[in-house]
């Protein structure tokens, strides 16, 4: 019998909260045996959700909590005053050790800022990095980082390429992944200062499998498996993508619905254009695990609907059976000595 994955999930955060937060726990544990689920929140509120729902009530329990930390709320004071919020008791159970990882799609700032001061970095980790899978022509990429360091120095871009691949060899499946550095052109002398002094220290890494320079149009082909950034590029590279897709989307829906000629032709492409569309459905690949602390935490988008919220969940049982966080501490053990 395999080992039981204990995984916090906060479920009052995010715009769909609690619905498709409890929606989505139900359908992990519906489509997982080995996986335990504590719900955190309003005792009240949750049980109420979880009473139109059939499952196995050993997989899922609650955990009463009288706060909630809202998105404009400054997230290190919230962290430090709102002490019985469900990220907060959520995070501390992680610490304790008392569940494997911590799932929420409520206050980025909160959960990053909760994160490092309550669950607390790896040794020798300089600055945890947020890293999503985002879709491209040949599956995926991770990028690293999207949205934890808007002010990161060389060091910083040099520990999340590590970071990065360690991630997509053991959870991904990916041998040997390409490492990349985001920038305005191919040439090593290109770039701003960042870039300039962060790619001869990617060049001389010997734990990755650095490609150069890609730029964001090449993005999308998959020429990288870790695309390495510092935060605010790499969450105006992820806004953009997301953008750029729904409205793809929307404007191909709008011209298959204009004449009888392409309603007739949308129906005979139908099944082919839906898996198509399904590979660049963010939902599809879980959320974004924050790397480098000591326990798993995971941060899925704000407007996470059921889906999201599962395959999050389910992404936390294969980062604890390939033990992604002894391979980044025995990494960054290393670096230490």
């Amino acid at each position: 019998m395999k080992e039981t994955t204990k995984i916090v999930l906060d479920a009052m955060g995010g715009d769909n909260a609690p619905v498709e937060i409890i929606k989505g726990a139900i359908e992990a544990v519906n489509k997982r045996e080995d996986i335990e689920i504590i719900l955190t929140g309003k005792e009240d509120i949750i049980n109420q959700e979880l009473a139109g729902y059939t499952y196995n009530k050993d997989q899922i329990s609650v955990v009463n909590t009288s706060e909630v930390i809202e998105t404009a709320e400054p997230p290190v004071m919230a962290i430090r005053k709102k002490k019985d919020s469900s990220i907060v008791v959520g995070l501390k159970m992680v610490k304790k050790g008392e569940a494997d990882a911590f799932v929420s799609a409520g206050s980025s700032g909160a959960v990053l800022a909760g994160g490092q001061l309550l669950v607390g970095r790896v040794k020798g980790v300089e600055r945890p990095p947020l890293a999503p899978l985002i879709p491209t022509e040949k599956g995926f990429s991770l990028l690293i980082d999207c949205g934890a360091n808007v002010d990161a120095r060389p060091s910083h871009l040099v520990q999340f390429a590590k970071m990065g691949s360690i991630y997509m060899e053991n959870v991904i499946g990916v041998k040997n992944p390409k490492v990349a550095i985001v920038n305005i052109g191919a040439e090593e002398e290109k770039g701003n200062a960042l870039v300039k002094e962060t790619f001869p220290l990617l060049k001389e890494c010997e734990d990755i499998n650095f490609i150069g320079s890609i730029e964001a149009r090449e993005i999308p082909h998959g020429q990288a498996d870790v695309i390495v950034c510092e935060a605010f590029v790499g969450n105006v590279i992820l806004k953009l993508y997301e953008g750029v897709g729904g409205v793809m989307v929307s404007m191909i829906k709008k011209g298959l619905m204009t004449t009888l000629r392409s309603k007739i032709g949308a129906l005979l492409i139908k099944p082919a254009l839906k898996e198509t569309m399904k590979s660049f459905d963010a939902s599809e690949y879980g959320g974004a695990p924050l790397l480098g602390l000591e326990g798993l935490v995971v941060k899925t988008h704000g407007s996470s609907k059921a889906k999201e919220v599962c395959n999050s969940i389910l992404q936390c049982v294969t980062f604890k059976e390939q033990k992604i966080n002894d391979q980044i501490r025995e990494c960054f053990q290393k670096d230490v000595q």
